[in-house]
């Protein structure tokens, strides 16, 4: 796993981690060790002596990323509806021409109960593209991908490392909401997976985020959980792109919603993936 030495943290990064905090809502520490903001409050801090601050050292640099070569995934799926989802996606050759078809296709059950698809959202010429699960309510009511409050946090995610929607571009895994907002399943994920893999192709980003546990399965063929993958760098490979695509699972933001504990785990894969943007040449909507 690609991890960044707590040492090699600039002081720029300091500022933007205690934004991250604040904005995120938290207004205490529990003793000096900053360690405490993702511990129980049961856990007794133990107080620090002071510390005489030196001139601070060059940082050393992150070791390499451990990559995982990863081809197309296979799922359980409608035969019928998957050969037709992987027909009608091959002959795309555009992103409109994509949209087009996937707005036609009625091989996947969802369309009759959603409001309509969502498609995407931000640049279509960025180096970052963000695939998360499915529409949830605000997104099926505006047809934008993470618009709710999930959506404003990562939009904060985002900011903290110095990117926005001009910078990245947001899809899902599904185009329609499941009632409910219930996860999609295996049949539905894999009837919607060739129209993703096919958008990824068109898009050739230089990076790819799977925010969340469901895109991570879809994507990465892997059935290890979010917490044991957020972070690791993957090499997936797309038909019809040369080369594979730097994958990255993160975690959703609604999780981290319900997990406030998470989010030093957050900052610090926000961190590898500016280093890793940094390596490849990436555009930032401003330096953070």
């Amino acid at each position: 796993m690609d991890r960044i030495s707590e040492s090699a943290v600039q002081p720029a990064e300091i500022i933007a981690l205690l934004r991250w905090y604040q904005d995120a809502g938290v207004d205490e520490t529990i003793g000096d060790d900053p360690g405490a903001l993702g511990r129980p409050r049961t856990a007794a801090a133990t107080p620090m002596a002071p510390v005489q601050m030196a001139a601070p050292a060059p940082p050393p640099a992150p070791a390499a990323p451990q990559i995982r070569a990863v081809a197309a995934a296979a799922l359980p799926g409608s035969d019928a509806a998957t050969g037709d989802a992987r027909r009608i996606a091959a002959g795309c050759n555009t992103l409109e021409e994509l949209a087009a078809a996937l707005a036609a296709f009625d091989g996947c059950g969802l369309k009759a109960t959603a409001t309509q698809m969502v498609f995407a959202d931000g640049n279509p010429e960025a180096d970052i593209m963000i695939v998360g699960e499915a529409p949830g309510a605000e997104e099926d009511r505006l047809g934008k991908p993470f618009v709710g409050q999930s959506g404003k946090l990562l939009d904060r995610m985002l900011a903290a490392i110095g990117l926005d929607r001009t910078t990245v571009y947001i899809s899902n895994i599904v185009n329609w909401r499941p009632p409910g907002n219930r996860q999609p399943n295996a049949s539905e994920i894999a009837i919607s997976l060739p129209f993703i893999e096919r958008h990824i192709a068109l898009m050739q980003p230089k990076i790819l985020l799977c925010a969340g546990g469901t895109s991570a399965a879809a994507l990465l063929a892997t059935r290890e959980g979010i917490t044991r993958i957020h972070g690791r760098w993957y090499d997936r490979s797309f038909p019809d792109l040369a080369a594979p695509v730097p994958t990255m699972p993160i975690y959703h933001p609604a999780f981290i919603l319900r997990q406030p504990g998470m989010k030093r785990d957050v900052w610090r894969d926000l961190l590898v993936l500016k280093h890793r943007m940094k390596e490849l040449g990436c555009t930032f909507a401003e330096e953070g």
